[in-house]
């Protein structure tokens, strides 16, 4: 019996990048993998590494990996452009946004 290799690569159509994770402070534990509620992350497969985003255009930005994640900075969300709307309160003059 021959032993079969599979492999999986992201979807190359997205330009953007939801997800990033700090190599440095990520240990690989992947409990944002299981917290992803539609499974955009898959597991490194060498132990010990980031998750790799398999399909980032299906990513919802809950940040549910982000909350779950016990290294705080491992996991950056970028949110895409329409969501970054800063507002302004006219009474005082700053700038806040409603979500992250």
């Amino acid at each position: 019996m021959s032993e079969e290799k599979i492999y999986a690569f992201p979807n190359g159509c997205t330009p953007g990048n939801p997800v990033t994770f700090d190599p440095e402070i990520c240990n690989g534990c992947n409990l944002c993998v299981d917290a992803c509620q539609v499974d955009v992350l898959i597991p490194n497969p060498v132990k010990g590494k980031p998750p790799l985003v398999l399909f980032p255009e299906e990513c919802w930005y809950a940040g549910c990996c982000e909350g779950i994640c016990p290294r705080p900075g491992a996991i950056q969300i970028h949110l895409p452009l329409p969501q970054r709307v800063r507002w302004k309160r006219k009474d005082t003059g700053e700038h806040f946004r409603v979500s992250r």
